[in-house]
């Protein structure tokens, strides 16, 4: 016999309006009948029935997680943390990559507008410079929250790591390791998260009494090759850096394939720290010094503002922005 909403109201003597409300985590609904709901709920096996929910609701019971890509350690947690928070509610996730192409976000927002979704979380790409195309989405009530990378113009909820503070105690780590002449790979131009790490840099530079070179700024773009050839260009020159910081993940990998090449070795010749969250980063030889991101927790946050917004007829997440702090991992790619 199959557990149904009614079943769960006949059993606690409770409407079927109220627990309905109690498994959505409605504000309504005291915090006591929730858990005497939803324990049941676990111990009959309840399975809602989304598509009936769907039509009740006039809701699609589905929001979208769009990212750059699923390659990158930190948006592979993060989407984990996301479903730990959706699976509960019973929605389902629909997940969509950009590859860092503008165009392609634009086309995916667009998509949204018929209400194929209820609700929206976002990390934008490299190429995002405003956010137009996002606030379309405000006119059809469909709430976005962002997490990681932002807009910053938009008002909603943002949830960040403390991209200022990484930046610098990344800078000031290798400097503290002897480091003098010290690059930053980049990404963007656009992207907060890349423009913050470069302020938190540039500032331990200046509190060092270290000179800010420009040319040791280089923005790197979503092509391994391209990459390789403008790091190994800035490590053939005479005054080649002796330490390193890769912004994302994927190019901290291409230092390493650079500094083989070149038979340059770390951390002897050069010292390299990038912001990561590979698990496998002390596998790497020597293993890697690593920002690590609490990117499942920045999912979960993000799913939670979402959702926080999605059952309350008249909340707008509006200016609310969590930072989630940022670590450092000391391995032998800095220090002997």
């Amino acid at each position: 016999m199959r557990v149904t909403i009614k079943t769960l109201a006949k059993a606690l003597n409770l409407s079927t309006a109220t627990v309905s409300k109690a498994l959505n985590d409605s504000y309504e609904i005291s915090n006591d009948t929730k858990q005497r709901v939803k324990a049941l709920a676990r111990e009959l096996h309840y399975v809602p029935d989304l598509n009936a929910s769907s039509l009740r609701s006039g809701r699609s019971k589905t929001i979208a997680v769009i990212i750059p890509e699923v390659a990158d350690s930190f948006f592979s947690q993060a989407i984990n943390g996301i479903e730990s928070v959706a699976q509960e509610k019973g929605y389902h996730v629909l997940f969509y990559l950009t590859h860092e192409s503008l165009a392609k976000e634009q086309a995916i927002l667009q998509d949204f507008q018929s209400g194929r979704v209820d609700g929206v979380l976002i990390s934008v790409t490299a190429e995002t410079h405003n956010a137009a195309h996002i606030k379309a989405l405000e006119s059809k009530k469909i709430p976005v929250v962002f997490f990681d990378r932002i807009c910053d113009e938009m008002e909603t909820a943002k949830i960040i790591t403390d991209d200022y503070e990484s930046g610098y105690k990344a800078t000031q780590h290798l400097i503290d390791c002897g480091c003098r002449q010290i690059a930053l790979l980049s990404i963007s131009e656009n992207l907060s998260i890349s423009n913050q790490r470069m302020e938190g840099y540039k500032k331990a530079l200046a509190d060092n009494q270290l000179p800010f070179n420009a040319a040791n700024i280089i923005y790197c773009a979503n092509d391994e090759s391209y990459n390789f050839c403008l790091i190994k260009n800035l490590m053939v020159q005479a005054n080649r850096p002796d330490g390193i910081i890769a912004t994302v993940e994927k190019l901290s990998g291409s230092i390493y394939f650079v500094c083989r090449e070149l038979h340059l070795q770390i951390p002897t010749q050069v010292k390299v720290i990038g912001f990561s969250n590979l698990q496998s980063a002390w596998l790497l030889n020597p293993p890697l010094t690593t920002i690590t991101q609490p990117a499942f927790n920045m999912g979960k946050a993000a799913a939670v503002a979402l959702f926080k917004a999605l059952n309350k007829k008249n909340y707008s997440p509006k200016n609310e922005i969590l930072v989630i702090p940022s670590s450092l991992e000391i391995r032998n790619s800095t220090v002997i």
